[in-house]
């Protein structure tokens, strides 16, 4: 059954025609190159001119960097006002605060019959369902390492874990199709699954962490390693998992994150073991810091806490859940993006007392 369903996956991946990848940074740029190196027909939009030139440019190109999958690629690249045509598959890869302007943009490019995939962090499916429709929308979990540096240039860190699903848990051919898609071209160890929430879930805890790090000097993993830090840590976990299980969905772990290890009853040896984990998996990474640290202390830019991080204290909110250590997080983010708390690791100790 599984070889007849990749069958049809792979019929269904050759009617669809080229992939629009919306967005070309980091995690688009990253896939979108693999794609094209495997020579399907791929079209970027972004809105750097200037990354959208080098991308086109047979000259320059776009080059993935780092220790993984170094490469280059030329590939056709516009920006959304001149972008083009109608497409049936839309891989979405812009910054979760970006989402509902993208979408509304994209909108006009979608085919009938087509999809748009979510490969963001946070819960964007939530967002991208009402204006594209749920039967158009398609869910993902990514957690491998990369940055954007500058025009035409992407250094990818490290591998992590990648997982796809429909919004409602079936398995259907067009899911098969992206798997095998995903899988061949790009990262061997890309799952599908029947419970694509709880990976979601699953990530704004690990996330609620990063942007912890993204406050202080050090790296993820030697951030995640402070013996001291471990409450903050038990603190931020626990809210998203306790949120999460208050909606009635499973959060699922990934690369060192168990979520039973955050769960009420867990004990600090539990997630010690987990947080444990979470450094043995960082430490090797050539991403040393989170692309959340990058916009606040290189990029200088507003980071996506409002749309990834301050939902799990406003869902919490409906169940009576308080969560204090995310509320203060996001309030913290705010003041370093407006310039008035400057980076320390001394932030992450206050912030285990909010």
């Amino acid at each position: 059954m599984a070889k007849e369903a990749e069958k049809e996956g792979a019929r269904e991946a050759a009617a669809r025609g080229p992939i629009l990848v919306w967005g070309a940074g980091a995690i688009g740029g990253t896939i979108g190159a693999a794609l094209v190196r495997a020579k399907h027909a791929v079209v970027f939009v972004d809105i750097e001119p200037d990354h959208v030139a080098a991308i086109a440019d047979p000259a320059r190109g776009l080059a993935i960097e780092g220790p993984v999958d170094p490469h280059t690629v030329v590939a056709p690249a516009f920006t959304p006002e001149t972008v083009q045509g109608t497409y049936r598959r839309i891989f979405l890869c812009v910054k979760a605060h970006h989402t509902e302007a993208a979408c509304r943009a994209l909108l006009p490019h979608l085919a009938p019959d087509g999809y748009v995939l979510s490969l963001q962090n946070g819960l964007c499916e939530t967002i991208i369902a009402p204006i594209v429709g749920p039967a158009r929308t398609m869910g993902c979990f990514v957690n491998f390492s990369a940055d954007w540096h500058g025009p035409g240039r992407i250094m990818y860190g490290g591998r992590g874990a990648l997982v796809l699903g429909e919004l409602d848990g079936a398995n259907t051919p067009r899911l098969a199709a992206l798997h095998a898609l995903l899988r061949d071209n790009f990262e061997p160890g890309a799952i599908t699954t029947e419970n694509i929430w709880g990976y979601l879930w699953g990530k704004l805890g690990y996330g609620a962490m990063l942007f912890a790090q993204a406050l202080g000097e050090k790296g993820i993993a030697d951030c995640l390693a402070r013996p001291e830090l471990l409450p903050l840590w038990r603190a931020l976990g626990g809210e998203a998992v306790a949120v999460a299980r208050a909606e009635g969905i499973e959060p699922r772990g990934f690369n060192g994150f168990d979520p039973a290890a955050f769960s009420e009853g867990a004990t600090q040896a539990q997630a010690a073991a987990s947080v444990a984990a979470m450094v043995a998996f960082n430490r090797p990474n050539a991403k040393t810091h989170s692309g959340v640290w990058r916009d606040l202390w290189v990029r200088k830019r507003r980071t996506e806490v409002d749309v990834q991080i301050a939902p799990i204290a406003e869902i919490g909110a409906k169940h009576g859940i308080a969560c204090p250590a995310v509320r203060c997080l996001v309030a913290m983010t705010h003041e370093c993006e407006a310039g008035t708390r400057p980076m320390s690791d001394a932030n992450l100790t206050e912030l285990m007392t909010p």
